[in-house]
């Protein structure tokens, strides 16, 4: 794998503030390795539905507050419980790819500290290192690699997001950073 450059970045994800691509270019990197982004379709993928759904690298925690997640059947779904506790803004969107709901707080959890840990503390995933890390284990556990390597964008998207919120942002980031990193012809 050709690691992502400073440059390759800035191109990909043109609003994004030069604090912020230092800030996760090792990080992504790194991160991309171990979890088999070593392709640049899986790369370009990966980076346009970061990009969305952080905004550019500006945002690890979901903006909304969250109360949309804490009671009925989205919360269920979630793995949150269904009573008006709160659930749903603790366990709101964090990361790079934003993990939302207490059953993918769990998850997460277990795979990056192998106990439960985010329950109590699911601010860690606002840390640049966790940020990325649990974007890049979501990636992973939702089988993307394959569904980018046929370039399935549109279901990665489903698969991340639960529908295509963002679809236009997400596709013509796609469409960039397949060109920056040389997925198809400039």
């Amino acid at each position: 794998m050709t690691p992502i450059t400073l440059d390759q970045l800035r191109r990909i994800l043109p609003f994004s503030l030069k604090e912020n691509r230092v800030k996760y270019l090792e990080l992504l990197n790194g991160c991309m390795i171990n979890y088999g982004m070593d392709t640049p379709l899986r790369q370009a993928a990966f980076i346009a539905q970061i990009g969305h759904e952080s905004a550019s690298l500006e945002h690890v925690r979901e903006i909304a507050s969250g109360a949309a997640y804490d009671t009925g059947r989205l919360a269920a779904s979630l793995g949150n419980t269904e009573a008006k506790d709160g659930d749903g803004q603790k366990y709101k969107g964090r990361g790079l790819l934003q993990v939302t709901g207490k059953s993918n707080y769990v998850k997460c959890s277990r795979a990056l500290f192998d106990d439960d840990r985010l329950l109590d503390e699911p601010h860690l995933l606002e840390q640049p290192r966790w940020a990325v890390e649990s974007a890049c284990w979501y990636w992973w556990m939702k089988g993307l690699n394959e569904l980018a390597d046929r370039q399935e964008f549109v279901l990665i998207t489903r698969k991340i997001n639960g529908g295509t919120n963002g679809l236009k942002d997400r596709t013509a980031i796609y469409e960039r950073a397949k060109k920056v990193l040389g997925a198809v012809p400039a």
